[in-house]
């Protein structure tokens, strides 16, 4: 049977993405930021990953304000990068597995979670550059990816309680697809950081390394932090960290960390990225 064997909490800072596209790499303002994603390509490449479960944001990209899911699956075939304003990332076109995901989306539905099924739609850096940190500049992504698309950007998103749930429900579904696979489940968005208004480049370094001590030490408690503990102690973005709930919901509860990276600045975010695997896999 198919099988989560890994979670990972990635930020997906789109200039990071900018500054790879543009071979910048080694600039000695971002050259700290991509030695750190060397090492977590590193352990992707052992982890050799047959399937990518990806939970992101759409950042006004594939949805506007007219239609805002709370929780969406992508279940096509490919899905082209989109243009932001800049012109489309040069990277290769993400291949989902639409048999994968009709299972999953009816897994989840009747697990009595109501996903929004969306047939067409293009996806932006929330979910390119989280793949690009975990496998490198390739031609193509080494495995299917399926989006999951999670509302941060218009109150109310859902509660970390909610998406550790949501994780679970995915798990479960996961080990019923008769296939065998390995699966991962990544968790993008955050760290601290705020974008907007007086408290704009806010960086709260020990709300974020508590977060992600918590993530194997207490899971529980990370996924009971309320909107406003993050709104307050880590920027109105930092509740993109609720998605990280997702991935960690969807591993066994003594899931081990085996990589962790923090970097600030990127940018006017705090960077982070923990690759947790189930025992026995590495």
């Amino acid at each position: 049977m198919a099988k989560v064997i890994a979670g990972v909490g990635c930020s997906h800072v789109p200039a990071i993405g900018a500054a790879l596209d543009m071979g910048k790499t080694q600039e000695p303002y971002w050259k700290p930021v991509f030695d750190g994603f060397a090492r977590a390509q590193e352990v992707m490449a052992k982890l050799k990953p047959d399937m990518v479960i990806e939970v992101y944001n759409d950042h006004g990209s594939a949805f506007s304000l007219q239609y805002i899911p709370t929780f969406c699956l992508g279940v096509q075939a490919e899905f082209q990068p989109c243009d932001e304003g800049w012109g489309p990332r040069p990277v290769p076109v993400v291949h989902g597995d639409p048999d994968f995901a009709w299972h999953l989306v009816e897994s989840l539905i009747l697990s009595d979670f109501d996903m929004t099924i969306v047939n067409e739609m293009e996806v932006d850096h929330g979910l390119t550059v989280p793949l690009s940190m975990m496998f490198g500049p390739v031609k193509e992504w080494p495995c299917p990816v399926i989006p999951l698309a999670v509302n941060v950007v218009t109150y109310p998103p859902p509660s970390g309680k909610r998406c550790f749930a949501l994780g679970r429900a995915i798990k479960k579904a996961v080990e019923q697809y008769p296939k065998d696979m390995r699966v991962v489940v990544f968790g993008t968005g955050g760290m601290s950081h705020q974008i907007h208004g007086e408290r704009c480049g806010l960086i709260n370094k020990e709300f974020d390394k508590a977060f992600l001590d918590g993530l194997t030490a207490d899971p529980q408690k990370i996924a009971s932090i309320e909107h406003k503990t993050y709104v307050r102690e880590a920027g109105a973005e930092s509740i993109e960290l609720v998605m990280w709930n997702v991935m960690r919901g969807s591993l066994e509860d003594n899931a081990i960390e085996s990589f962790r990276f923090y970097h600030v600045p990127a940018s006017n975010t705090a960077v982070g990225n923990i690759i947790l695997t189930n025992p026995g896999v590495l």
